[in-house]
């Protein structure tokens, strides 16, 4: 194995342990738990061979294969001695692995993973405001944001499509801090940081590949009154979106975050017509007034 081939592993060894753990590194992983990713990964295996209908048995992973080929034999190998010599890893397994994480295949994953995120460029400052924590910690879990991206001018709109977003929210282990990534079209990623004064949310996101800030503003009524019940659970935002058009003018969307089952989550981000089955009745209502959803800050 080349350098190249060993940053490229590692690469996908820190996805499957932010993924699934939301620990920064595979080095903080530990066996038992790299064993818990196999498991994951196995029913994501086996539940796409059921969803598409295929008889034969499916190919899943040993229990031990992340830890004991990739992490042992590989990682740690090149790292406790640079000039070892080393097998590339199954590419077919690799790609089995990503695949149901939803990439094309291995190559796929590599080159949507060019850049790292920088989470300390992204700054949310209320110094005189303390946190609601508790409101943070109900916004934990997987989502879908459902978005209209309008032209300039409403009498352009040539088909009524709405896009929904696959993200997920989580508190970070090392800083506390709440973050959020974002799926876009073509595995093209954001990330972001989640911060909840009172009854009002704020997101400040930005994307991996190119600079285009982009900031979610959320109420959530009497919240206060809501949370004191350990049964109340957050199942809709409702969020106005900002960001700076490819023409430099500031725009900003309505847009909808609905809680999803993390056992049905698709990590990903797919274009629908308005009419699509797989949109929810309540978010075609709010979506289908597109005058009112847009707001034009000229």
């Amino acid at each position: 194995m080349k350098k190249e081939d060993i940053l490229h592993l590692e690469k996908l060894m820190n996805f499957l342990s932010l993924h699934f753990l939301k620990k920064n590194h595979w080095e903080d992983v530990t066996k038992t738990e790299w064993s818990y990713i196999v498991a994951e990964i196995n029913d994501l295996i086996i539940n796409d061979n059921e969803e598409k209908n295929i008889k034969r048995k499916a190919d899943i992973l040993g229990s031990n294969y992340l830890y004991e080929h990739l992490i042992i034999n590989k990682l740690k190998k090149y790292y406790q001695n640079d000039n070892s010599v080393l097998s590339k890893p199954n590419l077919a397994k690799l790609s089995l692995i990503v695949k149901v994480l939803g990439y094309s295949n291995y190559i796929d994953f590599i080159n949507s993973h060019t850049g790292a995120f920088n989470f300390s460029d992204l700054r949310i400052d209320m110094n005189n405001g303390k946190q609601n924590v508790s409101l943070l910690d109900r916004l934990v879990g997987c989502w879908y944001s459902y978005n209209r991206n309008l032209p300039d001018n409403p009498s352009e709109v040539k088909d009524n499509r709405i896009w929904r977003s696959a993200m997920e929210i989580y508190k970070s282990e090392t800083s506390g801090e709440y973050y959020i990534e974002r799926s876009g079209g073509d595995h093209h990623k954001y990330f972001g940081k989640v911060t909840a004064y009172s009854d009002y949310v704020f997101i400040i996101m930005n994307s991996n590949t190119f600079i285009r800030q982009r900031h979610f503003i959320s109420r959530i009524k009497d919240i206060k009154e809501k949370l004191k019940n350990p049964e109340y659970k957050l199942h809709e935002l409702h969020f106005i979106s900002t960001c700076i058009s490819f023409n430099q003018e500031p725009i900003a969307l309505f847009e909808i975050f609905q809680k999803a089952d993390r056992k049905s989550f698709i990590s990903d981000s797919i274009s629908f017509p308005i009419d699509s089955d797989e949109i929810p009745k309540s978010i075609i209502k709010q979506l289908e007034d597109t005058e009112s959803n847009r707001i034009d800050y000229r």
